[in-house]
């Protein structure tokens, strides 16, 4: 991965994080970042820094050293090539995102760790790996700024069709191109082990595995054991719950 210099992309980061506003010259309002925007980004990645002050040796070095290795994105303009942001957006996303994660990149550790705490009555360890590696697009452990705003403009802004195409490629663990019981069954269990025990009505143990029977029932058509592309997008578009749970993520941001 490309790291680029303090002098290059989003002017010194100025025009994504909105620090230096091309429309108003003036940063985002702080209501801005309490509304919805900001309580989904709390679910996605992002890096929490303890920022209790601590005492160095070296410390310049060490955070000139920092500085070297910080990831800087790409400019604003290619970033909206790749997404259906606005540049309004975006810079709030950035401005989000740079304060949260000030490397500019979120490993899986931190992911599970801040994903966790959603779910503190359950493990959300094994489902935030899998969405971690639905993010990871260069599958070089870490996400960056592309790579959480170009999935997040697909989950939001992306046609049904492209919004499917993103969950099926999460489903198939592999990317062999069709999912399995086996990768459905992981799924089910990390989803279920994720919401916890304490769930009302209470799930049984064999909640996970009754699950992924009936997924197989309605989608795989030709009762090969396996569930292709074509047969999940098929299935889902006849299914109403599955698209007006579609239809609600048009209006999280």
């Amino acid at each position: 991965m490309k790291v680029k210099s303090r002098d290059e992309s989003l002017n010194t980061s100025g025009e994504c994080d909105g620090s230096n506003d091309l429309l108003t010259g003036n940063p985002p309002s702080g209501q801005s970042k309490k509304n919805m925007k900001q309580r989904f980004l709390k679910l996605l990645p992002c890096c929490h820094v303890d920022s209790t002050p601590t005492v160095r040796q070296n410390s310049i070095e060490e955070d000139f050293e920092l500085a070297t290795v910080c990831y800087r994105p790409d400019s604003l303009e290619k970033i909206m090539e790749r997404t259906k942001f606005t540049k309004t957006e975006l810079q709030i996303l950035y401005r989000s995102f740079k304060n949260e994660c000030p490397t500019g990149l979120v490993n899986e550790e931190t992911f599970k760790l801040i994903y966790s705490h959603f779910f503190p009555h359950g493990d959300s360890s094994a489902y935030a790996h899998f969405l971690f590696e639905a993010f990871d697009r260069h599958k070089n452990g870490a996400v960056s700024f592309e790579d959480f705003v170009v999935g997040l403009s697909i989950i939001l802004r992306g046609t049904v069709t492209d919004r499917l195409c993103w969950a099926f490629s999460l489903y198939d663990l592999n990317k062999d191109g069709c999912i399995t019981k086996e990768e459905m069954n992981d799924i089910m269990k990390s989803i279920y082990d994720m919401m916890g025990k304490y769930t009302c009505p209470c799930m049984k143990d064999s909640a996970p595995r009754e699950h992924v029977e009936s997924f197989f029932q309605k989608m795989d058509h030709n009762n090969d054991g396996v569930v292709t592309m074509q047969e999940f997008l098929e299935s889902c578009q006849k299914d109403e719950a599955i698209m007006e749970s579609m239809q609600m993520l048009d209006h999280v941001i």
